[in-house]
């Protein structure tokens, strides 16, 4: 079968060249199933960089890649498809978030990991929507800037004594599911419960039965005792959530919940990069150091 053979040259390849395959959560199902790691973004990054791999090939999109490289600048890192881009992450930009802490004198920046490295590095500290509030309530000031998702800040602000500044973002793809929608499904299936992210709109969010990360939605669907739940995040999580649970029964929110930045990377892109090693993405050091110390604010915060 010429899938078959393709996986069979890529993983050839990856070893070849002392290469690490990385598929974000929301990748085609067939990228999945032949990466070394899966997860989360920053997750993914971290877990390359302590890797011995010479090359990162991450199939995902732009910023994530970004990340590889600011935490592993000794590594080559290869983005299959470098017009993934990311939406969300598109709407700030460095010279307009300086712009803001302006208006905002001492007022740190909380910026999500969903953001360029140059935005990152004029941030104070990064998060995750796994650490999203305890990044935040970690901090002594009262008011935060937070950029660039709306609707994560307001999933924060509600866990949160602090002052909010919201930058005007958010993910195209979550913010398709309309409340309506999960209202009918619920409806539908009164036996089940509904989990979604916290990219989500509020109105959404405050249907579920749990808001949480990707990584977070697996863990969660792993021990409910649920046997149907409904799942308001992009459709490549379903791949895993049906793998580590073959007794539940999982149902997409909404048809729209599909990222076309994350189902553009192929096997055939991925083999491609491998082949001719590019495209690379990499951090200029004046950018990448400051990126990585808003990163490693990030890290330096304890664990539960």
């Amino acid at each position: 079968m010429m899938e078959d053979r393709l996986k069979q040259q890529i993983r050839e390849l990856l070893s070849e060249r002392n290469a690490v395959l990385l598929a974000h959560n929301y990748m085609r199902d067939e990228v999945q199933e032949i990466a070394d790691l899966t997860g989360d973004s920053l997750g993914l990054s971290i877990e390359a960089a302590r890797t011995d791999a010479d090359v990162i090939v991450f199939c995902g999109v732009h910023f994530m890649a970004e990340s590889a490289a600011i935490l592993s600048p000794g590594k080559k890192v290869l983005l299959p498809r470098l017009d993934a881009g990311c939406p969300m992450a598109d709407m700030v930009t460095a010279d307009k978030l300086v712009a803001l802490k302006a208006e905002h004198p001492g007022v740190p920046v909380v910026t999500y990991v969903n953001s360029s490295a140059a935005v990152k590095a004029v941030s104070d500290i990064c998060c995750t929507s796994a650490n999203a509030v305890k990044v935040v309530n970690s901090l002594p000031d009262k008011e935060i800037i937070f950029v660039p998702d709306r609707n994560l800040g307001k999933f924060v602000a509600a866990r949160s004594d602090k002052n909010f500044y919201y930058w005007d973002g958010y993910c195209p793809t979550h913010e398709r599911l309309r409340p309506e929608a999960v209202q009918k499904l619920k409806s539908e299936h009164p036996d089940a419960l509904f989990v979604c992210h916290p990219e989500c709109n509020p109105a959404v969010v405050a249907l579920a039965d749990h808001a949480c990360s990707t990584s977070g939605m697996y863990e969660w669907c792993r021990k409910s005792p649920a046997k149907k739940i409904i799942i308001g995040t992009e459709a490549g999580i379903l791949y895993k959530l049906k793998q580590d649970n073959p007794d539940k029964e999982f149902i997409l929110a909404s048809p729209a919940l599909v990222c076309p930045n994350m189902k553009l990377t192929s096997l055939e892109d991925i083999r491609d990069a491998l082949l001719s090693m590019k495209p690379i993405v990499s951090v200029p050091e004046e950018i990448r150091v400051p990126a990585k110390q808003a990163l490693d604010r990030m890290l330096a915060i304890p664990r539960d």
